[in-house]
């Protein structure tokens, strides 16, 4: 927990500095790109499309999800996916992609993966704002739940960066582990009822709810749906919050652990 909270101190004490360096990798991103920003939004929004196509017009004499049009089902729970996704892939590789500031014997190294989080958030903020809007053009009334995004995304964050401080320590020395975080984040978005509705397999096989939730990001997902759509809040589910944050601070625990013990050779690497 020492260090756990020492970090904590750090990001406070820094959060100046971090949130100009999250705003500037936020827009580098985009130099050089002529429509800028609007790349960040076309994959996700095709990935959308796709799958309303296959499942609401394609399969319409089997309606994938009950209650709800398949898209406004979907997006609840895809959002969070973008959001863990592209902040996994950017952490594993911040220490190559800032090794200049790794090499600075005075930077503070650890502040680095909080600082690509934060321009993850930036995006992520952006999908948000278009998941409102969805709603509000299909008709949904704002509720008091759909404030609860803001905790769900912060629980993502924290389980993004727990498992982030892991990955980017071992890509200093074992480069193949962006392309094997590639694959498996390839396959975890069928690990999660995230295109499918989790009823398709519970149904008929009741042990299947238990391997779900045992799935963090499970939490994450259900959450989201939960706010938007369901009206419920996160102390109506106190076992699956206990477990998530059990999780996820031993994660963070266990990922700040290895990057302290291999921070003092990623210069002698990079």
């Amino acid at each position: 927990m020492h260090l756990m909270l020492k970090l904590l101190r750090e990001l406070m004490t820094q959060r100046r500095l971090i949130w100009e360096l999250g705003k500037a990798d936020f827009r580098k991103r985009f130099v050089g790109s002529y429509f800028g920003i609007v790349w960040m939004f076309i994959q996700p929004i095709a990935t959308v499309l796709v799958y309303f196509f296959v499942f609401q017009i394609g399969m319409k004499s089997t309606p994938p999800v009950p209650d709800a049009p398949y898209v406004i089902w979907l997006i609840p729970g895809i959002i969070p996916w973008f959001f863990f996704s592209d902040a996994i892939s950017g952490l594993t590789g911040t220490m190559s992609e800032y090794s200049y500031l790794v090499k600075k014997m005075a930077f503070p190294v650890e502040l680095l993966p909080a600082i690509k989080l934060l321009s993850c958030f930036f995006v992520h903020f952006c999908f948000i704002v278009i998941m409102l809007v969805v709603f509000l053009i299909s008709g949904y009334i704002p509720e008091p739940s759909w404030i609860q995004i803001i905790y769900y995304s912060f629980a993502a964050g924290v389980l993004s960066l727990g498992l982030g401080y892991l990955t980017s320590a071992v890509n200093v020395f074992f480069k193949d582990m962006s392309q094997i975080v590639s694959i498996a984040l390839q396959f975890g978005m069928w690990l999660v009822p995230i295109m499918y509705w989790e009823g398709l397999f519970t149904t008929d096989h009741p042990w299947m709810e238990l391997v779900f939730k045992l799935n963090p990001f499970y939490y994450i997902v259900t959450g989201y749906r939960d706010s938007m759509l369901m009206g419920d809040f996160f102390f109506e589910r106190p076992l699956n919050t206990l477990y998530f944050w059990g999780f996820a601070l031993i994660l963070c625990y266990v990922g700040l652990k290895v990057f302290m013990k291999l921070r003092p050779h990623f210069s002698d690497v990079l």
